[in-house]
């Protein structure tokens, strides 16, 4: 296939476009910045100048595409609406990348919610992320119009990317502070649970999505789950730090944003990938994102 993807020069778009072009397909990639479209280039990917504004640009790649996935942003929804317009009628593949902080609560990191999400259950959706819920919804109402339409909603990712953006977002976030500071710190007291996937199983299932994930179909995607409490105890050991400690909030905001704070670490967001390994058979490898952390999380 040829494939468009956009956010080729992130975490999971340059994943994916990495097992991509192992499994034999062709790639063209988004990109912004002149030097890393020469790095696409240098890695088999060919580069498309231009950024999820370019209404025109994104409805001729996904015309000349045989499938697209888009990467780059859950929350762009002029993006979608643009690649959506390009695969009208046209029985292609479109991969949207969305995210599980959507059904994430406002516990402040001292709450454990007992609510576990997966495909079938009613989703809960705080004010604050419903425009991110409503393109989800964009997306799959796209079926209908002759669009092979796939949301994938993926937990917390971690491991490392083989493309050219090797971090995710939440634990080297907290890794970054432990650094700087000598402390790991958590939001509250850290009790709140975030479903999690390593990278290359979500990549895994990516492919799957592309090859024979019926239209309209959403996908969570996980393989374990672990408190922030967890997760923070084990990066100190990693890094042979002293004790966790906690922030509120508002000192956590100071330092990541509002949004970051509230929901990428205060929240709760349990969910479950059942769907995909009934309907695509997917069978991820990477059930610890503990485990990882104290074996594989780098030092350097």
């Amino acid at each position: 296939m040829n494939v468009f993807v956009t956010g080729a020069t992130g975490f999971i778009g340059g994943a994916v476009s990495c097992a991509l072009l192992a499994a034999g397909h062709a790639v063209r990639g988004l990109v912004r910045a002149a030097h890393k479209a020469d790095r696409l280039r240098a890695a088999g990917i060919t580069p498309v100048s231009g950024s999820l504004d370019d209404r025109e640009l994104l409805i001729a790649e996904a015309r000349r595409a045989d499938g697209v996935i888009q990467a780059a942003s859950s929350d762009h929804r002029g993006a979608i609406a643009a690649l959506l317009e390009g695969l009208d009628g046209s029985g292609k593949p479109l991969l949207h990348t969305s995210g599980s902080s959507v059904i994430g609560d406002d516990a402040g990191g001292n709450r454990l919610s007992t609510q576990v999400f997966d495909e079938e259950t009613p989703l809960r959706v705080e004010p604050d992320k419903a425009a991110r819920r409503a393109i989800d919804l964009l997306v799959l109402e796209a079926a209908s119009r002759g669009v092979r339409s796939v949301v994938l909603c993926n937990s917390m990712i971690y491991g490392a990317s083989a493309g050219l953006h090797a971090e995710s977002v939440q634990i080297p976030l907290l890794v970054a502070q432990a650094r700087e500071t000598g402390v790991v710190r958590l939001v509250g007291s850290g009790v709140n649970r975030w479903s999690n996937v390593h990278i290359d199983d979500a990549v895994a299932l990516y492919l799957l999505a592309l090859a024979k994930a019926p239209a309209g179909a959403f996908y969570f995607v996980e393989n374990g789950e672990a408190s922030y409490a967890e997760i923070g105890a084990a990066i100190a050991r990693r890094l042979w730090l002293g004790p966790v400690q906690s922030w509120t909030v508002d000192e956590a905001a100071a330092a990541w944003g509002r949004r970051a704070a509230q929901y990428t670490f205060g929240s709760n967001s349990r969910v479950r990938a059942v769907r995909a390994r009934r309907e695509l058979g997917w069978q991820p490898r990477h059930d610890s994102v503990v485990d990882w952390i104290e074996r594989e999380l780098p030092l350097g």
